[in-house]
């Protein structure tokens, strides 16, 4: 069913709004399946109690993130939307007055804790990817999906000797206006030193690398958390909690604030289109009074 539903959406969204829309789908699914329930159509009170179901186990960033994919997968199908209905708008606001709206923080990768990464990083092919993977996320504060997607192609040389690199598609750019992001001389020389010693001169920037030694085409954005977590560890970084690939995000915007930068200039560089989102990033570690 899922694939059927999804086959028009192809070239029509970002590549992680499809993941996003294909697993919130396939869990209702499932229940609806599990309850002699046509996930098609499935009524309001399903729906409602689909929700406070789903709110024993998840948080309501999660439930509403759900909502808004069944919601979008059935209405560019034709096929009737419950989630506007009454019943699941309120039981919506019953579990946001029981369990809140917040949502949990990606702990800042700052400055001064990047530095204590770089400084594990090995001498051989995964720690040359390692540190430009390092540079390149604090640099651009990109998310994962849009670090992965960087080719050395993507890299401009600009005037007075400048060189950025150019975002093609965000999440907040699904139609590829794209953008310059500059870099600094050392993601330049963390990139120089990769592609010296990988060998590679096109395609994508990030790649995995095996403990063969073996270089794949591209690396998968799930990987930045993973190696930012053995990177954590091996700097013996005693955190609250683990590294994510939002925290370059958020560890950059605190360093910018702190520096005296302005709340524009820092969703500028973040590609954040609200301030509220901005200041959600910054008041949520203490950054601003």
């Amino acid at each position: 069913m899922i694939d059927i539903l999804m086959s028009q959406f192809e070239g029509a969204f970002a590549e992680n709004t499809l993941r996003a829309y294909r697993a919130d789908f396939k869990v209702f699914s499932t229940w609806c399946n599990a309850h002699d329930i046509d996930p098609l159509n499935a009524s309001p009170d399903d729906l409602a109690t689909f929700v406070e179901l789903e709110a024993e186990q998840r948080s309501t960033a999660t439930i509403r993130r759900r909502i808004a994919s069944i919601s979008s997968l059935l209405k560019l199908n034709n096929y009737p939307d419950p989630t506007r209905a009454p019943e699941v708008i309120l039981a919506l606001k019953r579990i946001h007055r029981q369990k809140g709206r917040a949502q949990k923080q990606a702990y800042p990768l700052t400055k001064d804790i990047l530095n204590k990464l770089l400084a594990v990083t090995t001498d051989d092919l995964i720690g040359a990817r390692d540190r430009v993977m390092l540079l390149l996320g604090y640099n651009t504060m990109r998310r994962r999906s849009e670090l992965c997607n960087f080719r050395f192609e993507d890299i401009e040389s600009l005037p007075l000797g400048r060189t950025a690199i150019r975002l093609r598609f965000s999440k907040t750019d699904q139609f590829g206006e794209g953008k310059l992001l500059p870099l600094s001389p050392e993601v330049i020389a963390a990139i120089k030193d990769w592609r010296q010693t990988s060998g590679v001169e096109t395609g994508r920037i990030l790649r995995e690398v095996t403990k063969k030694g073996s270089i794949k085409q591209h690396m998968r954005p799930g990987s930045i958390s993973i190696r930012l977590k053995v990177l954590q560890l091996n700097a013996r970084l005693d955190l609250p909690e683990a590294l994510s690939g939002h925290s370059f995000r958020v560890g950059a915007a605190i360093d910018l604030l702190e520096a005296g930068e302005s709340l524009e200039k820092i969703m500028l560089r973040g590609g954040w289109q609200s301030d509220a989102t901005t200041l959600r990033y910054l008041r949520n570690w203490g950054a601003c009074n």
